[in-house]
Parts: C-alpha cells; structure tokens; sequence
C-alpha cells in the first residue's frame, strides 16, 4: 500500500490548485465576520442555504495590506461599508494552499455593485414584506404632541449628526428648552439592528418621559446605511408607542426606516428644525388665540357696559313712568264709577219690576181673577179631598166673594 505523509498531501493539493486556479477568481459569498489586525483585514467567509439559511460552505480569507490601501484609495469610505458583517460580496480572490496553514482565500479586489445590487434586492423584498404586513405609517397613528420637548434620542455618541442635532436644538433663536435623553448605539455596523432595538425598547418603558423618539445618525455611505433597512428594525420603529422621528442620512439617502417612521427628515439638522417650527407654530397659534381672547373680552366688556347703561337709565325712568300709570288709572276709575253705578242702578231698577210684576201675576187675587178658587175648610186651604169627610163645612172663594158648603 503507498503511503504518504500530510506533509506530502498537502504538498500535492498545493500543486493541484496552482495548477487549475493559477489565476484569481471572482467568489460570490457573506462576510460572516471582519475584522482588522496589523494593518490586514482577516475574513471569515460562508455561503449559506437560500431555503434553511444554513451554512453550506465555509472558508477564511485575507486581505493583505498592500491591497487593502490599494483597495481603501479605489473605493473610498465605500470600502467600510463592504467589510460588515452579513453583506454579500463578490471577491476576486487567489486561491492558496499551504502545507501548514491549509487553504486561505486572498482578496485582491471587491465588486460593490455586486453588493450594491444584492442590497437593493433585498431592500425591496423587505419593502413588499413591510407593506404586506400594513408597517408602513402605523407609527403615524400616534399623535405627536403640538409642542415637542421631551425627546428620547436615538444615536452614537460620538456621531458628527448627534452634535448637530443637539446644537441646532441648544441655539434656536427663539428660547426654547428642551429635555433630550440620549439612548446611546451603535449607527453602522452589525450590532446597529440588535441596539438600536434595545434602546428603542428602553425609551418605551418611559414611555410617560417623552413627546418621542429621534433616530439620529447622519449621512455617509450608502452601505453604512444598509443597517436601517433592517425588517426587524423596521418592524421595531413601526409598532413603536412612541411617534419615531429619523434623521439618519444625506438628501439623497432614504432607507426603508424612513417609509415606516412617524416623520422621516433628511438630515439630524433638518429634525432638529422640523421641532423647533412644529413649536413656533404652536407658540404663534398661542399668541393669535390670546388675541382672538381678548377682542372677545373687548367686545363683552363694551356689550356689558351699554346694558348697564341701559339699565341705569330704565332704573331713572321707570318710577316716573309707573306714577303716571297709576295716575291714569286712577283717573280712569273717577271717571268710569259713576257711570257704571248709574247703570248697575239702573239694572236693578229694571230687573226689580220685572220681580213686581210677577209677584202680582202670581198672587193669589189675580189667580182668582183667572177663575179659580180656594176651597178652605177652618180657616185653611183644602189640599187633597182625602182631607175631607161628610159634614165638614166648607167656604169657596171667589174673585168676587165666597160661597158656604157642607160635605155630604
């Protein structure tokens, strides 16, 4: 059986690499991990399952010095955006095997469109997913406070775009105050997500503390922005019970935590004048109200002052002008009583002989008169035959004398 040792193994997978890899290669793949050391940047690279986001291949790379400043004076700041963990990058790398240290990836160069491209992508998967779920303006639905002071901000401590926001707040022109807490993390990087969340949460618990939040970062770019189109942290700002104002890029930048923020401003400077205005315009409608009040007093106090005149001249007028009711009145009764006496006298007069005449229509001589009479037995008037028996004596009356009888 031929034997060989792992030295020679190794030499011959180095030899079979350099002989089919003897140039570099362009490697899709995710910075799982970057980090600098003695002027390298040492990188641990994964490519993971689409479906079960599990790691299917695995491998470190480099980035030697020479060919990071090479790369840091082509691409700029872009540069730091490329090296985070979690980007998908396109590398072209050479491919090295040694005996001892085994296969290592060396980068000589990085495609940002590739990364760019892949960004934009999945920005707008996370878009479709955050209008899908109705994330976008759900912050809105807080109302923020008419007069903004209590604000809970968002930001890293030592971010150029904190300073600003926190100067153009200390030195507005019109004397206002206010009551910032900084809720300090980090603004680019892998932890942005997970601390900006955390701090977020923290600044809810206090909920009763603040008028809202601000997340304040400033520009810079574009891949340093890739963090603010995080799902999780979109999620975050858009349930969040306090309305969420950003200010985290340039005119230009707008990452998706702008779409699902209460208020989302272009730059740190920009919120910090969007507070200051929403305050002077509630200062203004202060003033103005405090002007239509005092026109209403005005206007009352002159209505209440002719009522009183008024008032003051019924007050003179009215005791002369009831006397002179009363004097008419009087006057009137002298004049109608004797009249009215004279015609109730008369009244009776009338209905007095109307009573005489009937007494004398009804009385017993002038029903004689008519033919009748009055049968009386002893003095009284016979009423009913069952008054009387045989041998009573009995006188009848007539209109012209009276006729004696017996009862047989």
């Amino acid at each position: 059986m031929e034997k060989h040792t792992l030295f020679e193994l190794h030499e011959h997978i180095r030899r079979v690499l350099a002989l089919n890899l003897p140039a570099p290669v362009w490697v899709s793949c995710e910075i799982a991990q970057a980090n600098e050391a003695r002027g390298h940047c040492f990188l641990s690279l994964v490519q993971k399952d689409i479906g079960s986001d599990q790691v299917v291949a695995q491998a470190e790379g480099v980035i030697w010095q020479s060919s990071l400043r090479k790369l840091r004076r082509k691409l700029g700041r872009t540069l730091d955006g490329l090296l985070q963990d979690g980007i998908e990058a396109l590398l072209l790398v050479q491919v090295d095997f040694h005996e001892r240290y085994g296969l290592k990836l060396v980068v000589e160069d990085i495609d940002p469109a590739y990364t760019l491209g892949q960004l934009e992508l999945r920005r707008r998967q996370i878009l479709e997913r955050l209008r899908a779920e109705q994330l976008i303006g759900k912050n809105r639905r807080h109302a923020l406070p008419v007069a903004v002071q209590r604000i809970a901000v968002i930001s890293s401590e030592t971010a150029a775009g904190l300073q600003d926001f926190l100067q153009q707040l200390r030195e507005n022109a019109y004397g206002y105050r206010f009551d910032c807490r900084l809720y300090p993390a980090a603004m680019q990087g892998s932890q942005t997500e997970q601390e900006v969340i955390q701090q977020l949460r923290k600044a809810e618990r206090r909920r009763a503390h603040f008028d809202c939040a601000a997340i304040i970062r400033g520009g810079g770019a574009k891949l340093d922005l890739a963090a603010f189109d995080s799902y999780e942290l979109c999620k975050s700002v858009a349930e969040s019970t306090l309305p969420v104002l950003t200010g985290i890029g340039h005119d230009v930048d707008e990452a998706l935590l702008d779409k699902v923020a209460h208020t989302a401003l272009k730059t740190p400077t920009a919120v910090a004048d969007f507070i200051i205005h929403r305050n002077m315009e509630f200062e203004s409608s202060l003033h103005q109200l405090g002007q239509q009040l005092r026109l209403m007093a005005s206007h009352k106090t002159r209505e209440a002052a002719l009522w009183l005149e008024r008032c003051e001249q019924a007050i003179q007028h009215y005791p002369k002008q009831l006397l002179n009711q009363q004097r008419e009145t009087i006057n009137r009764m002298a004049t109608e009583l004797p009249r009215l006496a004279r015609q109730r006298l008369r009244l009776e007069k009338q209905q007095l002989g109307q009573f005489e005449r009937l007494n004398q229509l009804l009385s017993p001589e002038a029903t004689l008169k008519r033919g009748f009479s009055i049968t009386m037995k002893e003095g009284k008037a016979v009423r009913s035959a069952r008054e009387l028996k045989s041998g009573d004596k009995l006188t009848t009356k007539l209109s012209d004398g009276e006729v004696d009888s017996v009862v047989k």
